[in-house]
């Protein structure tokens, strides 16, 4: 028995969704209206709409239109049954004249289209009136993609309840606001007005004249306590737009001012072979976007390795202008004595202002790489037997040579004179002889300090710590290679794999770019080179034996 009665009741409910109109009205509560004010547009079907509205996306080629809105209400009057269905929207009228809302249609059914009368404002509503609208646009003239700043000021002369101010639109054109709206008190002819400002990048895209559609404001202010509805809408603007110059070639920059500044860290001219010099180089422009700012690339110099770090740009306005700013950093590791001009780096842009060329410009830099002190030993220059020699002081004057009779000389003299020179010619053969023996050559003596210095390599690999293992690297070499700095040491050792990893090492440490390095597998390629490299050299040795 319930479910019989369940049953009934479902369908009428369900049939209350699908509930079927016959009528559909649009209709308006002002007509006449002034330029710059908001009236309601209703449209109303008389019946229940699931899942359809209207399409109102032409009004939006001659009005001004806010968010749509849907109600729907149904009544039980004497047994009857009556739904409907209302989309609302605010619309406002750029200009004055007579409009045709167009006809709009749900399923099937379609209004009749509504001609509205758009008055001018008179003279003396310009004068003590509790809202309206001011913008500007700097420059009053632009080039294509030429970013200029489109301000817009609210002014408002009562307590402001609620309210809806819209963007600016502009065909052909890329518009932006920049930040967030600021809000101050200003008084304009003995009237105290709260000023709502608000900054938009503007940037058309070709070249002509066009019209930025201003902005308009609906909202509610408080009078005498109670809620009035107050809209405003400003003239539109014009602007002419120039083209890029058929002269031009390069990236487009159109500017009022560009600069180009680096600083050096250290500052000194003169540096020592493996200390990283910090290079960062700012590019300023005005009446560009941080996007349009082209990269700066450095060339590579043979003998100093560079490692660009992550840029960062920036964008403000100031002063009615965009300003825009590219900060790139470079770290530059030179690798070998000697004197190096790093080139100069140039960047062209279009002057706006004197409409020409121009070039913002680093100058060509030259700095000295001087050795690592500490890595700088004097060589060792194998022992040679020579024969016994009187010291003499230098820098001093010897006595002439006295002439001394033979047969002055005592017979123990001659034989003092003979015993040395047959122990300086005996020890002269038996050097001899043992050089022309191999077997009896020796094995080379193995360097203790090496392993001592390996073994913190290996300690800092397995830590993980890359900066400790470079440093780790850096003194094997001054202790077991002090004449070579590192370049040279990678080329002696002749492996392009290992040369590879160590450059991915350097790069973890000076650039922004994240390098994965495996140390512990660098360890072992290093302890694996420099045993291949020892083998080789023993066996050379004992060739030459």
């Amino acid at each position: 028995m319930v479910i019989r009665l369940l049953i009934p009741l479902f369908l009428l409910i369900h049939s209350f969704s699908v509930w079927a109109f016959d009528t559909l009205t649009a209709s308006v509560d002002k007509n006449p209206v002034l330029v710059g004010e908001y009236l309601t547009l209703t449209i109303e079907a008389n019946g229940k709409v699931s899942g359809a509205q209207p399409d109102t996306s032409g009004l939006a080629q001659q009005f001004v239109v806010g968010p749509m809105s849907v109600g729907s209400r149904t009544s039980i009057i004497n047994g009857s049954m009556t739904s409907q269905t209302t989309w609302q929207m605010q619309v406002l009228a750029r200009s004055a004249g007579t409009f045709t809302i167009p006809s709009f249609t749900v399923n099937g059914n379609s209004s009749e289209p509504i001609t509205l009368t758009v008055v001018a404002r008179g003279k003396d509503d310009t004068d003590q009136k509790d809202i309206f609208i001011e913008t500007a646009l700097t420059p009053d003239s632009l080039y294509v993609q030429q970013a200029g700043l489109y301000t817009v000021k609210l002014y408002i002369g009562k307590d402001l309840l609620d309210g809806q101010l819209t963007s600016p639109a502009m065909s052909e054109g890329q518009i932006t606001q920049i930040g967030k709206q600021s809000e101050e008190y200003d008084v304009v002819d003995g009237r105290r007005y709260m000023v709502i400002t608000r900054e938009y990048l503007i940037q058309p895209q070709k070249s002509g004249n066009f019209t930025i559609e201003a902005p308009a404001f609906n909202g509610q202010v408080r009078e005498n306590y109670r809620r009035m509805a107050v809209s405003a809408i400003a003239e539109p603007l014009t602007v002419e737009v120039k083209s890029v110059p058929n002269d031009y070639s390069g990236d487009w920059l159109p500017s009022e001012l560009v600069d180009l500044s680096e600083e050096w860290q250290p500052s000194d001219n003169e540096v020592t072979v493996g200390t990283p010099i910090t290079r960062t180089m700012t590019l300023t422009a005005v009446g560009v976007t941080k996007e349009q700012l082209p990269d700066i690339a450095m060339k590579a110099i043979s003998g100093i390795r560079s490692y660009p770090d992550e840029s960062d740009r920036k964008q403000l306005a100031r002063d009615g202008r965009v300003i825009s700013q590219l900060i790139s950093s470079f770290a530059l590791v030179p690798q070998t004595p000697g004197t190096y001009t790093l080139p100069e780096i140039s960047v062209p842009w279009f002057n706006t202002v004197i409409k020409r060329v121009e070039y913002a410009t680093l100058p060509a830099r030259t700095i000295t790489v001087i050795a690592d002190i500490n890595q700088i030993a004097t060589p060792n220059v194998p022992a040679t037997l020579t024969p016994p020699a009187i010291a003499q002081t230098p820098n001093t004057i010897s006595p002439a040579p006295a002439t001394v009779e033979v047969t002055q000389k005592a017979w123990y003299d001659w034989l003092i004179l003979t015993s040395g020179y047959v122990l300086w010619l005996a020890t002269v053969i038996i050097w001899f002889m043992r050089r022309r023996k191999p077997d009896n050559v020796p094995a080379a003596p193995k360097n203790l300090t090496s392993a001592a210095t390996l073994k913190d390599l290996q300690k800092a690999a397995k830590l993980g710590d890359n900066r400790q293992f470079y440093n780790a690297l850096r003194q094997y070499l001054k202790r077991q290679e002090p004449t070579l700095h590192l370049d040279a040491w990678l080329t002696q050792l002749g492996t392009s794999e290992l040369t590879a990893e160590i450059a991915k090492l350097q790069a973890s440490l000076y650039s922004s770019d994240e390098q994965s390095v495996d140390l512990n597998a660098l360890y072992l390629l290093i302890e694996q080179t420099i045993k291949k490299k020892t083998m080789i050299d023993d066996k050379h040795l004992t060739q030459l034996y």
